[in-house]
């Protein structure tokens, strides 16, 4: 157990470092290297996904907050888009947390990898929104908070990898992209948290010291360390060329798509 412990500390650094450098909550790192960690504890396949999904969401809880708090302090969060856009995040974590608990593992799993490789290929690619566009009001905002809420409670994220190329589409510069990506990763996280508690209650074959699919001696080394070292990714992406950080952006993305194309591909 100590050894899965340490493991999970070292997921914590690195999820820190990943939502403030790219604002990110860390999921898409997190949801495949629990998923395998859970198998190698032997947690019945049946929940092990959705266990790595939940704990995902409750860890990027306390990691969203560390980031989000780092970038305000630069003057990287809009605030205004992130109150615009907090209504419909709610709803959509929510509802996606409810279809994830129903949906078979390896479905989920391949939800994960195709809106990556749609986020890759928007990144990679570089096309550059039309001068003209700007953020919308509260109502577009709104509506769009809920897909980017219901994508990323069924894949177990805290938003950025959508909502930061959603900000760019609407010409917000990149720093200030990724900071208020963090901090929309909060109610992101909040919902989804909720949803997997609720959804995961009476599950047969979770393990001990579960709550709901949130599995709490996973939690804690994960939201200790992540909190730790947000700052220090925040300082980074504030110190680094926006062009470079694009770039490491896709370059993790790519790396987690493939290793989840793999893991899926395994289940059927």
């Amino acid at each position: 157990m100590l050894l899965f412990l340490l493991m999970y500390a070292v997921l914590g650094i690195v999820a820190g470092l990943l939502a403030g450098l790219l604002g990110i909550g860390g999921g898409i790192v997190i949801v495949p290297m629990l998923h395998f960690a859970f198998e190698i504890q032997q947690f019945p396949p049946e929940v092990a996904h959705k266990l790595a999904l939940g704990t995902s969401m409750a860890s990027i809880v306390f990691t969203a907050i560390s980031s989000a708090l780092a970038h305000h302090r630069r003057g990287g969060v809009i605030w205004l888009a992130v109150r615009n856009i907090t209504p419909g995040i709610l709803l959509g974590t929510f509802l996606g947390s409810y279809l994830a608990a129903r949906l078979p593992a390896h479905y989920l799993q391949i939800i994960f990898v195709i809106f990556l490789s749609y986020v890759i290929y928007s990144m990679l690619v570089g096309n550059k929104p039309k001068p003209s566009r700007h953020l919308p009001g509260i109502a577009g905002m709104s509506c769009a908070g809920g897909g980017i809420g219901l994508l990323s409670s069924l894949v177990g994220i805290g938003g950025g990898t959508i909502s930061v190329p959603y900000l760019l589409w609407h010409n917000v510069e990149m720093r200030n992209a990724v900071g208020t990506s963090a901090a929309i990763g909060f109610p992101i996280a909040v919902g989804g948290c909720l949803g997997y508690i609720l959804n995961g209650i009476g599950v047969p074959l979770r393990p001990d010291y579960s709550l709901g699919f949130i599995y709490l001696p996973c939690l804690i080394p994960l939201v200790i360390m992540s909190m730790l070292t947000a700052p220090l990714g925040a300082r980074i992406a504030h110190a680094i060329p926006v062009p470079l950080l694009k770039k490491c952006f896709a370059l993790l993305l790519c790396c987690v798509a493939i290793k989840m194309l793999l893991a899926a591909l395994d289940e059927f």
